[in-house]
């Protein structure tokens, strides 16, 4: 950029002060355009990269969520079993009270400890029959129920958190033919 003299002796003439005046005033507004206009991209990039981490953050929170729930339904998943071998002692008649009792305990805590983490045991019997709820192992033909009426449970379904873990093993009423 040209300098404008301090002294009047070195003033160019009129005509060529203010040409190069004009020049100095428009380059300056150039500059002063092309700074404000990068001031508007870089705001809006640092809004952008703003939003977008404010996104990656919600994402990766809803994903350990979920990580951690299906870990736990999955660790509820691997202890079904265990569960359903201590409802089949205690269906068992044992002369031994202490032992019942203590067999009754340890379901418990341990049934407890499964619903306080989000396992629900499903109420099957005498409800209708839902092919996303309960498969069914037998069918039975009666008038007594009706249609569709589940009789019987072979096996408890559970679901976990509103999710279907196991459906349940059920025995059907149908109508005879």
């Amino acid at each position: 950029m040209k300098t404008i003299p301090d002294d009047d002796n070195e003033l160019p003439p009129d005509g060529a002060a203010s040409a190069d005046v004009l020049a100095q005033l428009a380059a300056l507004s150039a500059d002063r355009d092309r700074l404000a206009k990068e001031n508007i991209e870089l705001d809006d990039l640092l809004k952008r990269r703003q939003a977008d981490f404010e996104n990656f953050r919600r994402r990766a929170e809803r994903d350990r969520s979920d990580f951690v729930q299906f870990a736990g339904m999955e660790f509820a998943r691997e202890l079904l079993p265990v569960l359903d071998d201590f409802e089949r002692a205690l269906k068992v008649e044992c002369t031994d009270a202490v032992y019942t009792q203590g067999i009754k305990l340890i379901y418990s805590r341990l049934f407890e400890t499964l619903r306080k983490i989000g396992l629900e045991p499903m109420d099957t019997t005498g409800k209708t029959f839902d092919p996303n709820l309960h498969q069914a192992i037998e069918r039975v033909e009666t008038d007594r129920v009706d249609d569709q009426t589940i009789l019987g449970e072979f096996q408890k379904g559970y679901s976990f958190k509103g999710k279907l873990l196991r459906p349940a093993m059920v025995k059907v009423a149908v109508r005879p033919s």
